[in-house]
C-alpha cells in the first residue's frame, strides 16, 4: 500500500461534501483504509479522515497507539456522534494544519455508532482523548476543522497565521 500526502488547510478537498460509503467489498476500499493506517502511522496522528487525504468519503481511522499496536485501529465508516456528555477543553492539533494547537472544547463521553471496514454495524463509546478523536474525525466528515470550534475572534487570529506559514512555504 502507500503513504499519502495529507492534504493542507486551504484545499478544497477538505471542506467538500464527503459520500456515504455503499459498497464494502470492493479492493479499492481496502486498499484505501491500508493507506489511510500508513499514513496516519506515518505523520504520525492518532486519527486521519479520508478528506485529509483528498478523497471525500465518509471514512475516518483513530488509533490512540499511533501504529505501535494495529489491532488497536478503529476504523469508521459512515460515522454520527448519536450522545455526548460532559464537557472538556483541551489542546488539539490536527494533520491538516501541522504545528498547530489550540485549545477546543469537546465532549467528556461520546457513543458513535459507524460500520467497520467489512460493512459491520457497531456503536463505540469512547472517553477523554478516544472522545475527542471520534469527534475531531466526525467534524472532518461533516466538512468541519477544529479551528471551526473556535471563537470567531481566535480563529481570525489563529488562520492568520496560518496564511503567513503558507506563504513562506512553511507547510
Amino acid at each position: 500500500m502507500a503513504i499519502r500526502e495529507i492534504v493542507k488547510y486551504g484545499d478544497p478537498r477538505l471542506v467538500a461534501k464527503n459520500e456515504t460509503v455503499k459498497v464494502f467489498d470492493d479492493p479499492g476500499f481496502a486498499a484505501l483504509i491500508q493507506d489511510m493506517k500508513e499514513t496516519c502511522w506515518a505523520a504520525p496522528g492518532v486519527g486521519l479522515a479520508a478528506p485529509q487525504i483528498g478523497v471525500n468519503l465518509r471514512v475516518a481511522i483513530v488509533d490512540l497507539s499511533i501504529g505501535k499496536d494495529p489491532s488497536q485501529v478503529l476504523v469508521l465508516v459512515n460515522p454520527v456522534v448519536v450522545d455526548a456528555q460532559g464537557l472538556i477543553r483541551d489542546e488539539e492539533g490536527c494533520l491538516s494544519l501541522p504545528d498547530l494547537v489550540e485549545t477546543v472544547a469537546r465532549p467528556e463521553k461520546v457513543t458513535v455508532e459507524a460500520f467497520d471496514e467489512r460493512g459491520n454495524r457497531r456503536a463505540l463509546d469512547g472517553r477523554g482523548l478516544l472522545a475527542r478523536a471520534f469527534c475531531h474525525e466526525v467534524d472532518h466528515l461533516d466538512q468541519r476543522l477544529f479551528v471551526d470550534r473556535l471563537s470567531s475572534l481566535k480563529k481570525g487570529l489563529v488562520l492568520r497565521q496560518v496564511v503567513k506559514r503558507q506563504k513562506k512555504g512553511a507547510w
